[in-house]
């Protein structure tokens, strides 16, 4: 991640401050009235910057879900707080890359950026391409693609997921269509103990990719 400017307020931590300008950053004191109008947050931060997201072709994302061990798909994830959180959530279980493809939301928007605390300007995400063409150059590169299903798929903690591994997932009110889950090699269904159909995206992405975290543990 590169910041190049930091606008903040008098009550914004001096010490955040320092390790920005020891970074190159420049920083900009305003009030909290300017620093409200820069931002569309109901109650914004003290402090708000402008940097350089990792953003990488899509072929670079496949090549790096190819070298391993787990990359997300997010096909059609249309919800910008879901998908924020997925990419926050491909960072902390080792994720090499997060491709947005389909009619996903932008990872730009406000919203996807605050929900994906940071993890937007570390981890490399793609952007663009229609779902099919993702995963035909996926499995061209010997990835394994995996889809989440309501029913009818292997159990999660059953299937090997250890990697290179692509999870895909799709929109919650719909899910993936027809066509996307005939194009991946596994099906996987997270079992249910109670009455609940089906579980947020954003909660299923996590399940799913810290599985795949405690198998190549356990592997170790």
């Amino acid at each position: 991640m590169a910041v190049t400017d930091v606008f903040a307020t008098d009550d914004a931590p001096q010490a955040l401050l320092d390790r920005a300008e020891a970074a190159g950053a420049a920083v900009h004191l305003v009030t909290a009235a300017v620093l409200a109008r820069a931002s569309d947050a109901v109650t914004p931060n003290a402090v708000a910057a402008i940097a350089r997201r990792v953003e990488i072709s899509l072929q670079e994302a496949v090549a790096r879900a190819a070298a391993g061990p787990l990359a997300l798909v997010l096909a059609g994830v249309t919800d910008p707080g879901n998908a924020g959180t997925l990419v926050r959530t491909a960072e902390a279980s080792g994720a090499a890359a997060v491709l947005f493809c389909g009619a996903s939301v932008d990872p730009s928007s406000p919203k996807c950026v605050r929900a994906a605390a940071g993890a937007l300007f570390r981890l490399p995400v793609a952007g663009g391409g229609e779902t099919i063409e993702v995963l035909e150059q996926l499995r061209g590169a010997g990835v394994t693609t995996a889809a989440t299903v309501v029913r009818g798929g292997a159990p999660y903690d059953q299937a090997d997921l250890r990697g290179p591994l692509a999870i895909v997932l799709g929109p919650e009110a719909h899910g993936l269509a027809g066509e996307v889950v005939d194009a991946v090699d596994l099906r996987l269904t997270i079992p249910m103990a109670g009455p609940t159909e089906s579980l947020n995206v954003a909660m299923a992405g996590a399940v799913l990719c810290f599985e795949a975290l405690r198998q190549r543990r356990a592997a170790t």
